[in-house]
């Protein structure tokens, strides 16, 4: 079973001179699911790994350079999740590749990707718009509270106040992680949607604030959220997104939500 400690992060890799699907380096959901107090059998969730890849490029058939971007979809029922250096990496092999189309390439990326992820991936070229400002979703950024819990996520600060059901999306800029590799760390605007009791939302911006130190992968950390914000609050549904800054070229937008609810339209934040 591949682990983080396997795979190319934090290594001197040399660049790319050829295609190399085997870059890709898939690390199974599973382990951190359980961990968390998931059952990866029966998910509670459906939702996306969104990638948007700054750096694409290939060759045509008459070895004329290429560019693009392009939006890739991993859907969070797969077995797999990708890491990022890896497909990095992954992508940057195509640099010196001949196409005979630019279908051509969204179908080698989409298959390559599939395989590694053990489910249908989507390619296709550009980037979803950027985000307007949201005026019905509600900041928690700029709360006065005092803060001194740093990490591991401690859930114990999510609690729910006294009040009619409400639907309502709170959304800070605070979110940070660390990888759990490199220890470099992760930023993140993140979103919660959802119909049921209201939230604290001092007691959420802590929670949040928790995983300042904590180092786990962008996907497990939105699940977890989904998971304590769920167990702890009890919303009818809820929907988790987590934009996180680029790294590299690429940067991720892992999504979460209770079946049936709305899924969020696919944007990018100005931090992206």
């Amino acid at each position: 079973m591949n682990t983080p400690a396997d795979s190319s992060l934090g290594r001197e890799v040399a660049y790319p001179t050829h295609y190399d699907p085997a870059l890709l380096f898939p690390i199974p959901r599973r382990p951190s699911r359980v961990s968390v107090g998931i059952d990866p059998d029966a998910l509670p969730f459906v939702g996306l790994d969104r990638w948007h890849a700054y750096e694409l490029g290939w060759l045509d058939a008459q070895g004329k350079p290429c560019v693009a971007t392009a939006t890739l979809h991993v859907p969070s029922d797969s077995p797999n999740l990708i890491e990022s250096k890896s497909l990095k990496l992954y992508l940057n092999s195509l640099n010196s590749t001949r196409f005979n189309s630019p279908a051509a390439v969204r179908e080698c990326i989409a298959t390559d990707l599939s395989a590694r992820a053990g489910a249908p991936v989507s390619v296709e070229f550009g980037l979803p718009p950027l985000l307007d400002d949201a005026a019905a979703d509600i900041s928690i950024d700029g709360l006065d509270v005092s803060i001194d819990d740093y990490g591991p996520p401690n859930a114990n600060h999510l609690r729910t106040l006294p009040g009619e059901d409400v639907e309502q999306t709170l959304v800070s800029a605070l979110l940070k992680s660390n990888c759990p590799v490199t220890g470099q760390p992760d930023w993140a605007n993140v979103s919660l949607r959802y119909r049921g009791a209201p939230i604290d939302a001092e007691g959420l911006l802590r929670y949040l604030v928790s995983y300042r130190d904590h180092a786990e992968f962008h996907e497990q950390c939105v699940e977890r959220i989904f998971h304590d914000v769920s167990r702890c609050c009890q919303p009818q549904w809820l929907v988790v997104e987590a934009r996180y800054t680029r790294r590299g070229g690429l940067d991720i937008n892992p999504w979460r939500a209770t079946p049936g609810a709305p899924a969020p339209a696919a944007r990018r934040d100005a931090r992206q």
